[in-house]
C-alpha cells in the first residue's frame, strides 16, 4: 500500500504461514497468486503497519504509546519500557532472549519489579513500575535507551541495538545494576524448577514521552497489542480487541481494517480459518485487496486481478 491507501482494503497481521503449516492446496494456490515477498530479519510491528498505511512513524515514546494502550489515558511523564528478558552467556557473546514464547506472568514480574525499585531507585531521580506483564522506567530527566523491542533482537546479540553516544554509559550502568539486584531473585528459582529460563536482565527500550493527542483518519483497528492501540488512541481513531477471527472484524466495519491475529494464537487451523475468511471478502468484493503480514516475514498483496495469474500453483515462499 502507499500514503494514499485504498480504504476499502485490510492490513491483517497473521500468524506463521511458510514451513508446510498451510497444507489447504486452495489457499496455497490463491497465496502463490499474490505478490509475494520476505522481508529480512525481524521488525518492530507498528513500523511494519504504519509502513503499509502511509501514517507517521512516532520519533519517540513507544513505551508511553504502549502504556497509553494498556490503560486508556495518556501518559505525561517520560517513559520507557523495561520488559524481562534473559541473557545467556554463549562462548564468545552473549545472546538476548525476548521470553515473549516462555512466557512472564504478572505474579512473576510483580515481586521483580518491586525488589529492583527498592534495591536501586530509593532516593534517586528514577522508578521502576509494572502494569500487568510489562515493566516500566520514569525518570525525572529523559535518558538513553534502546529503540527498539526485545522481540527484535531475540536469539541476537544485544550489543548493535543499545544506545550510543550521549547516556550509552549510563544506560549500561543502570543495566548492571538491575542485573546484580535481580540475579539470585526466588522468582528465578522459581522458574528453574520449571524448567524455564530465568529472568536475569530488563531490556530498557522506547523512552520518550507520548505524542499529544491528535485526530487523523485511520482505518479501524482490532488488536491485542497495547502499543498499537495506544498509536491508534493517540489519533483518535477505533480501536478494538481482537474479535477471535475475521468475519467479527468485516462485521463490525464498513470498508477497510487492521486486523492483528495475537502472537499466542499460533494455531495453523486458526491460519486457515482466517485465510478462508479473507479470501471469501476479496471474492465477494466487500474488500477491494489485501495486505497481509505473517509473522514468519512473509508479506503477501492480494488483489482480485491476480485470479487471472491462472499459471502460478505453489510458491516456494510457502516451503
Amino acid at each position: 500500500m502507499t500514503p494514499s491507501y485504498d480504504k476499502n482494503s485490510a492490513v491483517v497481521v497473521l500468524p506463521p504461514v511458510s514451513g508446510g503449516r498451510l497444507q489447504a492446496p486452495g489457499l496455497r494456490n490463491w497465496l502463490a497468486r499474490s505478490d509475494l515477498s520476505r522481508r529480512d530479519g525481524e521488525r518492530e510491528l507498528l513500523s511494519l503497519i504504519v509502513a503499509e498505511l502511509g501514517l507517521p512513524y512516532p520519533e519517540e515514546g513507544l513505551a508511553a504509546l504502549r502504556m497509553w494502550g494498556q490503560t486508556g489515558d495518556q501518559p505525561t511523564v517520560w517513559i520507557a519500557a523495561a520488559d524481562p528478558v534473559y541473557l545467556e552467556p554463549r562462548l564468545d557473546r552473549l545472546c538476548l532472549h525476548a521470553l515473549r514464547r516462555q512466557g512472564v506472568t504478572s505474579a512473576e514480574l510483580r515481586p521483580l519489579i518491586d525488589h529492583i525499585q527498592g534495591t536501586l531507585a530509593n532516593g534517586r531521580a528514577y522508578d521502576f513500575a509494572r502494569l500487568g506483564s510489562c515493566g516500566y522506567l520514569r525518570t525525572d530527566a529523559p535518558m538513553a535507551s534502546a529503540a527498539v523491542p526485545s522481540y527484535v533482537l531475540d536469539g541476537q546479540a544485544p550489543d548493535e541495538y543499545l544506545p550510543r553516544g550521549e547516556g550509552a554509559d549510563e544506560y549500561r550502568k543502570l543495566i548492571s545494576e538491575v542485573e546484580m539486584a535481580i540475579h539470585e531473585h526466588e522468582v528465578n528459582r522459581m522458574r528453574a524448577g520449571r524448567d524455564l529460563p530465568p529472568i536475569n536482565s530488563l531490556w530498557i527500550w522506547g523512552g520518550g514521552k507520548a505524542p499529544e493527542r491528535t485526530k487523523r483518519p485511520q482505518p479501524p483497528l482490532f488488536s491485542d497489542d497495547p502499543l498499537l492501540t495506544g498509536y491508534w488512541e493517540s489519533a483518535t481513531a477505533q480501536a478494538e480487541p481482537w474479535p477471535g477471527n475475521i468475519t467479527n472484524c468485516i462485521a463490525a466495519t464498513s470498508a477497510g481494517f487492521v486486523a492483528e491475529v495475537p502472537e499466542t494464537a499460533d494455531d495453523p487451523a486458526l491460519l486457515e480459518t482466517c485465510l478462508r475468511q479473507l479470501r471469501s471478502a476479496v471474492k465477494s468484493r466487500r474488500l477491494s485487496g489485501l495486505v497481509l503480514l505473517f509473522r514468519d516475514g512473509l508479506r503477501a498483496e492480494i488483489k482480485r486481478s491476480q485470479a487471472l495469474r491462472f499459471w502460478r500453483r505453489d510458491s516456494e515462499l510457502l516451503e
